[in-house]
Protein backbone atom coordinates (compact mmCIF):
# COMPACT_ATOMS: atom_id res chain seq x y z
CA UNK A 1 0.00 0.00 0.00
CA UNK A 2 1.54 3.47 -0.84
CA UNK A 3 1.84 6.44 1.01
CA UNK A 4 -0.82 8.32 0.05
CA UNK A 5 -3.49 5.67 0.41
CA UNK A 6 -2.25 4.55 3.83
CA UNK A 7 -2.66 8.81 4.83
CA UNK A 8 -6.35 8.59 3.55
CA UNK A 9 -6.76 4.95 5.13
CA UNK A 10 -5.75 6.94 8.39
CA UNK A 11 -8.16 9.85 8.32
CA UNK A 12 -11.23 7.69 7.18
CA UNK A 13 -10.29 6.18 10.60
CA UNK A 14 -9.56 9.38 13.27
CA UNK A 15 -13.39 10.36 13.14
CA UNK A 16 -14.36 6.30 13.96
CA UNK A 17 -11.39 5.84 16.41
CA UNK A 18 -12.38 9.66 18.22
CA UNK A 19 -16.32 8.37 18.10
CA UNK A 20 -15.32 5.10 20.06
CA UNK A 21 -13.40 7.21 22.93
CA UNK A 22 -16.42 9.56 23.28
CA UNK A 23 -18.12 6.18 23.60
CA UNK A 24 -16.10 4.74 26.18
CA UNK A 25 -16.08 8.08 27.91
CA UNK A 26 -18.08 7.81 30.90
CA UNK A 27 -19.80 10.65 31.53
CA UNK A 28 -21.76 10.38 34.74
CA UNK A 29 -18.92 8.67 36.25
CA UNK A 30 -16.16 11.78 35.74
CA UNK A 31 -19.53 14.25 36.98
CA UNK A 32 -19.73 11.58 40.28
CA UNK A 33 -16.07 11.65 40.72
CA UNK A 34 -16.79 15.53 40.54
CA UNK A 35 -19.16 15.91 43.18
CA UNK A 36 -16.84 13.80 45.67
CA UNK A 37 -13.82 15.95 44.85
CA UNK A 38 -16.03 18.96 45.37
CA UNK A 39 -17.29 17.45 48.58
CA UNK A 40 -13.51 16.89 49.78
CA UNK A 41 -12.94 20.74 48.51
CA UNK A 42 -10.80 19.52 46.01
CA UNK A 43 -12.42 22.09 43.82
CA UNK A 44 -9.56 22.37 41.35
CA UNK A 45 -9.44 18.44 41.14
CA UNK A 46 -13.80 18.85 40.45
CA UNK A 47 -13.27 21.13 37.81
CA UNK A 48 -10.72 19.06 35.99
CA UNK A 49 -13.38 16.27 36.05
CA UNK A 50 -16.51 18.29 34.76
CA UNK A 51 -13.93 19.54 32.71
CA UNK A 52 -13.26 15.89 30.88
CA UNK A 53 -16.90 15.63 31.10
CA UNK A 54 -17.80 18.31 28.81
CA UNK A 55 -15.41 17.62 25.96
CA UNK A 56 -17.52 14.37 25.33
CA UNK A 57 -21.00 16.35 26.46
CA UNK A 58 -20.53 20.09 25.84
CA UNK A 59 -23.92 20.74 26.14
CA UNK A 60 -24.85 18.30 29.72
CA UNK A 61 -26.54 20.15 31.89
CA UNK A 62 -24.91 18.62 35.46
CA UNK A 63 -21.77 19.07 33.97
CA UNK A 64 -22.21 22.91 33.39
CA UNK A 65 -23.79 23.46 36.54
CA UNK A 66 -21.39 21.33 38.86
CA UNK A 67 -18.28 23.29 36.92
CA UNK A 68 -20.33 26.92 37.95
CA UNK A 69 -20.75 25.64 41.37
CA UNK A 70 -16.83 24.25 41.84
CA UNK A 71 -15.06 27.41 40.46
CA UNK A 72 -17.98 29.94 42.91
CA UNK A 73 -16.70 27.59 45.77
CA UNK A 74 -13.11 28.20 44.98
CA UNK A 75 -13.05 31.69 44.86
CA UNK A 76 -14.06 32.22 40.96
CA UNK A 77 -17.54 32.78 40.73
CA UNK A 78 -17.53 34.51 37.95
CA UNK A 79 -15.71 32.23 35.89
CA UNK A 80 -18.98 30.56 36.25
CA UNK A 81 -21.02 32.59 34.69
CA UNK A 82 -21.28 31.53 31.01
CA UNK A 83 -21.79 27.58 32.30
CA UNK A 84 -24.63 28.94 34.30
CA UNK A 85 -25.99 30.78 31.04
CA UNK A 86 -25.92 27.54 29.18
CA UNK A 87 -27.57 25.75 32.11
CA UNK A 88 -30.73 28.66 31.79
CA UNK A 89 -31.50 27.95 28.61
CA UNK A 90 -32.06 24.56 29.11
CA UNK A 91 -35.48 23.06 30.93
CA UNK A 92 -34.26 20.67 33.23
CA UNK A 93 -33.86 19.56 36.94
CA UNK A 94 -30.78 21.93 36.78
CA UNK A 95 -32.63 24.97 35.41
CA UNK A 96 -33.92 26.28 39.09
CA UNK A 97 -30.40 26.34 40.99
CA UNK A 98 -28.33 27.70 37.72
CA UNK A 99 -30.37 30.82 37.92
CA UNK A 100 -30.04 30.54 41.81
CA UNK A 101 -26.44 30.06 42.08
CA UNK A 102 -26.21 32.98 38.69
CA UNK A 103 -27.95 35.26 41.08
CA UNK A 104 -25.84 34.25 43.71
CA UNK A 105 -22.90 35.47 41.95
CA UNK A 106 -23.73 38.46 41.00
CA UNK A 107 -24.84 39.38 44.32
CA UNK A 108 -21.39 38.76 45.85
CA UNK A 109 -20.21 40.21 43.18
CA UNK A 110 -21.74 43.91 43.99
CA UNK A 111 -24.15 43.40 40.96
CA UNK A 112 -27.72 43.75 42.55
CA UNK A 113 -29.78 44.39 39.61
CA UNK A 114 -27.99 41.70 37.72
CA UNK A 115 -28.99 39.12 40.53
CA UNK A 116 -32.72 40.52 41.06
CA UNK A 117 -32.84 39.89 36.99
CA UNK A 118 -31.34 36.55 37.23
CA UNK A 119 -34.12 35.77 40.25
CA UNK A 120 -36.69 36.94 38.10
CA UNK A 121 -35.74 35.72 35.02
CA UNK A 122 -35.55 32.16 36.53
CA UNK A 123 -38.93 32.46 38.06
CA UNK A 124 -40.56 33.15 34.32
CA UNK A 125 -39.16 29.34 33.91
CA UNK A 126 -39.55 27.95 37.12
CA UNK A 127 -42.01 29.64 38.54
CA UNK A 128 -42.29 27.15 41.58
CA UNK A 129 -39.00 26.66 42.65
CA UNK A 130 -39.05 28.40 46.26
CA UNK A 131 -35.53 29.54 46.95
CA UNK A 132 -35.43 31.98 43.63
CA UNK A 133 -38.09 33.68 45.42
CA UNK A 134 -36.30 33.87 49.18
CA UNK A 135 -33.28 34.78 47.45
CA UNK A 136 -35.05 37.65 45.17
CA UNK A 137 -35.99 38.83 48.74
CA UNK A 138 -32.52 39.05 49.87
CA UNK A 139 -31.36 40.81 47.14
CA UNK A 140 -34.05 43.65 47.04
CA UNK A 141 -33.50 43.57 50.99
CA UNK A 142 -29.93 44.96 50.41
CA UNK A 143 -31.07 46.86 47.83
CA UNK A 144 -33.12 48.44 49.98
CA UNK A 145 -36.40 47.48 48.45
CA UNK A 146 -38.14 46.38 51.34
CA UNK A 147 -41.65 46.47 49.24
CA UNK A 148 -40.61 44.30 46.49
CA UNK A 149 -38.50 42.51 49.22
CA UNK A 150 -41.86 41.95 51.32
CA UNK A 151 -43.86 40.23 48.01
CA UNK A 152 -41.26 37.90 47.26
CA UNK A 153 -41.04 36.88 50.67
CA UNK A 154 -44.56 36.06 50.99
CA UNK A 155 -44.33 33.92 47.96
CA UNK A 156 -41.44 32.20 49.27
CA UNK A 157 -43.82 31.59 52.52
CA UNK A 158 -46.76 30.48 49.66
CA UNK A 159 -44.02 27.72 48.59
CA UNK A 160 -42.70 26.50 51.66
CA UNK A 161 -44.37 27.88 54.84
CA UNK A 162 -41.94 25.74 57.01
CA UNK A 163 -38.84 27.37 55.08
CA UNK A 164 -38.05 29.28 58.89
CA UNK A 165 -35.57 31.89 56.93
CA UNK A 166 -38.22 32.82 54.42
CA UNK A 167 -40.18 33.67 58.17
CA UNK A 168 -37.32 35.66 59.14
CA UNK A 169 -36.78 37.41 56.00
CA UNK A 170 -40.26 38.57 56.22
CA UNK A 171 -40.11 39.83 59.53
CA UNK A 172 -37.31 42.05 58.27
CA UNK A 173 -38.07 43.47 55.71
CA UNK A 174 -41.45 44.02 57.04
CA UNK A 175 -39.72 45.75 60.08
CA UNK A 176 -37.58 48.06 57.83
CA UNK A 177 -41.44 49.63 56.96
CA UNK A 178 -42.29 50.10 59.93
CA UNK A 179 -44.79 47.28 59.88
CA UNK A 180 -44.24 46.18 63.38
CA UNK A 181 -47.43 44.22 64.19
CA UNK A 182 -46.44 41.85 60.84
CA UNK A 183 -42.48 42.42 61.88
CA UNK A 184 -43.53 40.74 65.27
CA UNK A 185 -45.45 38.02 63.87
CA UNK A 186 -42.84 36.96 60.83
CA UNK A 187 -40.15 37.19 63.57
CA UNK A 188 -42.55 34.71 65.98
CA UNK A 189 -43.17 32.32 63.00
CA UNK A 190 -39.70 32.09 63.03
CA UNK A 191 -38.64 31.42 65.91
CA UNK A 192 -41.62 28.58 66.01
CA UNK A 193 -39.42 26.11 63.17
CA UNK A 194 -36.04 27.92 64.65
CA UNK A 195 -35.92 28.75 68.67
CA UNK A 196 -32.28 27.82 68.50
CA UNK A 197 -30.77 28.35 65.29
CA UNK A 198 -27.88 30.56 64.58
CA UNK A 199 -30.50 34.12 63.98
CA UNK A 200 -32.90 33.30 67.17
CA UNK A 201 -30.87 35.76 69.09
CA UNK A 202 -31.32 38.32 66.68
CA UNK A 203 -34.76 37.44 65.98
CA UNK A 204 -35.47 37.15 69.86
CA UNK A 205 -33.85 40.70 69.73
CA UNK A 206 -35.57 42.49 67.07
CA UNK A 207 -38.77 41.24 69.02
CA UNK A 208 -38.18 42.98 72.12
CA UNK A 209 -37.08 46.44 69.91
CA UNK A 210 -40.91 46.33 68.25
CA UNK A 211 -42.22 45.57 71.91
CA UNK A 212 -40.09 48.26 73.53
CA UNK A 213 -40.55 50.97 71.13
CA UNK A 214 -42.64 53.90 70.56
CA UNK A 215 -45.20 54.93 67.79
CA UNK A 216 -43.46 54.67 64.59
CA UNK A 217 -44.48 57.15 62.00
CA UNK A 218 -45.82 55.79 58.60
CA UNK A 219 -47.71 56.68 55.45
CA UNK A 220 -49.81 53.64 55.69
CA UNK A 221 -53.31 54.33 57.30
CA UNK A 222 -53.63 50.76 57.68
CA UNK A 223 -50.04 50.20 59.54
CA UNK A 224 -50.76 53.03 61.58
CA UNK A 225 -54.35 51.54 62.80
CA UNK A 226 -51.82 48.65 63.47
CA UNK A 227 -49.55 50.30 65.00
CA UNK A 228 -51.66 52.33 67.51
CA UNK A 229 -53.47 48.98 68.73
CA UNK A 230 -50.56 47.30 68.85
CA UNK A 231 -48.92 50.01 71.36
CA UNK A 232 -52.45 50.03 73.28
CA UNK A 233 -52.53 46.12 73.56
CA UNK A 234 -48.88 46.77 74.70
CA UNK A 235 -49.57 49.54 77.77
CA UNK A 236 -52.27 46.93 78.76
CA UNK A 237 -50.02 44.25 79.01
CA UNK A 238 -47.70 46.39 81.18
CA UNK A 239 -50.65 47.39 83.22
CA UNK A 240 -51.80 43.58 83.76
CA UNK A 241 -47.99 42.76 84.65
CA UNK A 242 -48.00 40.94 88.08
CA UNK A 243 -44.75 42.56 90.28
CA UNK A 244 -42.27 39.49 90.64
CA UNK A 245 -43.26 38.60 87.12
CA UNK A 246 -40.24 36.85 85.15
CA UNK A 247 -39.34 37.67 81.92
CA UNK A 248 -41.19 34.65 80.43
CA UNK A 249 -44.33 35.62 82.10
CA UNK A 250 -44.23 39.36 80.89
CA UNK A 251 -43.86 38.38 77.53
CA UNK A 252 -46.66 35.34 77.19
CA UNK A 253 -48.80 38.45 78.92
CA UNK A 254 -47.30 41.47 75.96
CA UNK A 255 -47.86 38.24 73.09
CA UNK A 256 -51.08 37.66 74.41
CA UNK A 257 -52.64 41.09 74.46
CA UNK A 258 -51.00 41.93 70.75
CA UNK A 259 -52.24 39.02 69.28
CA UNK A 260 -56.00 39.75 70.49
CA UNK A 261 -55.40 43.03 69.55
CA UNK A 262 -54.16 42.41 66.42
CA UNK A 263 -56.42 39.43 65.60
CA UNK A 264 -59.63 42.07 66.46
CA UNK A 265 -58.64 44.45 64.59
CA UNK A 266 -57.86 42.14 61.29
CA UNK A 267 -61.38 41.18 61.03
CA UNK A 268 -63.00 44.66 60.87
CA UNK A 269 -60.21 45.15 57.78
CA UNK A 270 -60.02 44.57 54.77
CA UNK A 271 -57.15 44.25 51.91
CA UNK A 272 -53.51 42.69 52.51
CA UNK A 273 -55.41 39.56 52.98
CA UNK A 274 -51.92 37.34 53.92
CA UNK A 275 -51.25 39.36 56.77
CA UNK A 276 -54.88 39.17 58.04
CA UNK A 277 -55.42 35.78 57.32
CA UNK A 278 -51.66 33.64 57.78
CA UNK A 279 -50.35 35.43 60.53
CA UNK A 280 -52.97 37.45 62.65
CA UNK A 281 -55.61 34.89 62.10
CA UNK A 282 -53.28 32.23 63.44
CA UNK A 283 -51.93 34.28 66.04
CA UNK A 284 -55.39 35.35 67.61
CA UNK A 285 -56.52 31.74 67.70
CA UNK A 286 -53.16 31.02 69.47
CA UNK A 287 -53.97 33.77 71.74
CA UNK A 288 -57.31 31.84 73.16
CA UNK A 289 -55.30 28.57 73.62
CA UNK A 290 -53.82 27.07 76.70
CA UNK A 291 -50.40 27.52 75.04
CA UNK A 292 -49.29 30.35 75.11
CA UNK A 293 -46.87 29.49 78.12
CA UNK A 294 -45.12 27.10 76.20
CA UNK A 295 -45.00 29.56 73.56
CA UNK A 296 -43.31 32.63 75.79
CA UNK A 297 -40.90 29.84 76.97
CA UNK A 298 -39.99 29.09 73.31
CA UNK A 299 -40.10 32.63 71.74
CA UNK A 300 -37.41 33.85 74.93
CA UNK A 301 -35.54 30.24 74.50
CA UNK A 302 -32.52 31.71 73.36
CA UNK A 303 -32.11 34.62 76.04
CA UNK A 304 -32.57 32.73 78.58
CA UNK A 305 -31.64 29.33 77.92
CA UNK A 306 -31.18 27.34 81.01
CA UNK A 307 -34.83 28.84 82.33
CA UNK A 308 -36.94 28.29 79.72
CA UNK A 309 -35.28 25.08 78.68
CA UNK A 310 -35.58 23.40 82.37
CA UNK A 311 -39.60 24.66 82.22
CA UNK A 312 -40.20 23.56 79.03
CA UNK A 313 -38.33 20.18 80.15
CA UNK A 314 -40.54 20.33 83.45
CA UNK A 315 -43.76 21.12 81.61
CA UNK A 316 -43.08 18.38 78.73
CA UNK A 317 -47.19 17.59 78.54
CA UNK A 318 -47.39 21.78 77.32
CA UNK A 319 -44.57 21.86 74.60
CA UNK A 320 -46.34 18.50 73.05
CA UNK A 321 -49.83 19.95 73.08
CA UNK A 322 -48.00 23.24 71.66
CA UNK A 323 -46.71 21.20 68.95
CA UNK A 324 -49.91 19.62 67.79
CA UNK A 325 -52.00 22.58 68.54
CA UNK A 326 -49.25 23.97 65.35
CA UNK A 327 -49.56 20.88 63.23
CA UNK A 328 -52.70 20.96 63.06
CA UNK A 329 -53.80 24.75 63.19
CA UNK A 330 -54.42 26.10 59.54
CA UNK A 331 -53.07 29.30 58.35
CA UNK A 332 -54.73 30.39 55.04
CA UNK A 333 -53.00 32.45 52.43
Amino acid sequence: MNIVKKFWLLMLLLPFSAAVRAQDTDVAGLIKQGIQLNNQHDYAGAIEKYKMALTTEPDNAQANYQIAFSLNASGKGTDGIPYLIKVTKTNSSFTGPAFELLGGIYDSSHQPQQAIDAYKEGLKIKPDYQPLYFNLGIAYFRAKQFAEAEQAAIEAIKLDPKHANSQRLYGLVTFHQNKRAAALMGFCSYLLLDPEGPRSDEAYTNMQSILKGGTLKTEDAKAEASAVTLNRALNAAIAKAKPGSTPAEVLENQLKSIFEAIGQLAEKQTGNDFFRHYYADFFYSLSKTNNMSAFARLMGLSADKEANKQWLQQNEDKRKALDTWVAQAERKF
